[in-house]
């Protein structure tokens, strides 16, 4: 290379490499203090993509796992108060027990009565004022509650819980049935059919004439097997043809094949409020059973929410392992190695000190010239 004087090559190139040096330096500077790898999109840009894309997915997980644990307390707040109903369901049937015995007063049977419309009313109040949040849980009109334990948007994310609806529980504990006007007894003919709601009956009565009063009407009825089963005829004060369901529910009959129609001699059935009964041994027996039928499915629904509440946790378990292994991975690609990153800042700084000296050294070399112009 020829001697010049004007530019100065070598000065030149160790200015470049000084200014690169000086960069890295930088670099590794704001890596060690930020502890982060990627600090701007230009450091890794595909890097920077997937990174953010991870953090969505945990900052999700981690507002999935709170609410799942308020999913977990909705569900422990319904599921005690559906103990407490079955405590009282208890209760109820003990009573109706004890008021099967004919060794019992009017006025023993009386205060069993008593006892029993208090509580039935306490289940009523239960069902009104268990509430989270505001939000009443078991009056019948909370429906199916959605529970969003995922990151995502789609139908895997979410746990849904069925509210169980204890005011009809306690609406269809007893005699709940319809009564019917029969106006002529001795014209009463033909095939009526009766239904709870989820079982029908149909009984064949005898031919004009067979009965005299609305009682033959009734103790015919209750003669059908199938329908003694599931159903109870009677007569009340006013004369009236009384038919109840023996396991809840709203009834109502006709003319079979005509849901809504009369029977021959019977006028249309109307219906007859819920309440139990313990006037006699065999009111006491339904509702021993109109009892039963509410225990099993106060049972059932205190084993769904069970099995939810275990559900509930077990989406929990796997959120913080999905959580815990999602920032393993998001940190290998933003945190910066602070060892290897320290080698690079020495070395970077070791460059940079020899680098500005052999400026110094090149910044000289022009000098030489002198010597030739003596």
């Amino acid at each position: 290379m020829g001697m010049q004087i004007n530019t100065n090559v070598s000065a030149l190139n160790t200015y470049r490499n000084l200014t690169n040096t000086q960069n890295s330096l930088s670099k590794s500077l704001e890596k060690l203090s930020s502890g982060l790898r990627i600090n701007r999109a230009s450091d890794d840009a595909a890097g920077l993509t997937i990174a953010e894309g991870l953090k969505s997915q945990i900052g999700g997980l981690n507002v999935a796992a709170r609410n799942a644990q308020d999913g977990i307390s909705v569900v422990q707040v319904a599921e005690g108060a559906l103990g407490e109903a079955q405590s009282i369901l208890q209760r109820l049937r003990d009573l109706a027990v004890q008021a099967g015995n004919d060794s019992n007063s009017t006025g023993a049977r009386d205060a069993i009565s008593k006892e029993a419309t208090s509580l039935t009313d306490e289940l009523t109040r239960i069902s009104n004022s268990t509430n989270f949040n505001g939000k009443k849980l078991l009056d019948g009109n909370a429906g199916t509650l959605k529970f969003q334990v995922g990151a995502s948007g789609d139908a895997n994310s979410q746990i849904d819980v069925a509210m169980t609806d204890l005011k009809s529980i306690a609406s269809n504990l007893g005699a709940a049935g319809a009564k019917f006007d029969v106006l002529t007894p001795t014209e009463v003919t033909g095939a009526m059919k009766f239904t709870n709601g989820t079982t029908d009956v149909t009984v064949t009565l005898g031919g004009a004439g067979t009965y005299k009063t609305v009682g033959d009407v009734a103790d015919a009825l209750n003669k059908d097997a199938n329908f003694a089963t599931n159903f109870s005829a009677s007569v009340n004060d006013d004369n009236q043809l009384v038919v109840t369901s023996k396991a809840g529910g709203t009834v109502s009959g006709g003319a079979a094949g005509a849901a809504a129609a009369p029977g021959t001699g019977i006028d249309e059935g109307t219906a007859v409020a819920g309440g139990l009964s313990f006037s006699t041994a065999d009111e006491a027996q339904a509702a021993i059973r109109s009892i039963d039928a509410q225990l099993t499915a106060v049972s059932t629904a205190r084993s769904n929410f069970g099995a939810l509440q275990n559900r509930f946790e077990s989406a929990i378990n796997t959120i913080n392992v999905s959580v815990e292994n999602l920032s393993a991975s998001k940190s290998r690609i933003t945190d910066v190695d602070m060892a290897a990153e320290m080698v690079n800042f020495t070395r970077a700084n070791i460059l940079s000190q020899s680098g500005t000296s052999m400026l110094a050294q090149a910044n000289q070399m022009p000098q030489m010239a002198l010597k030739l112009l003596g």
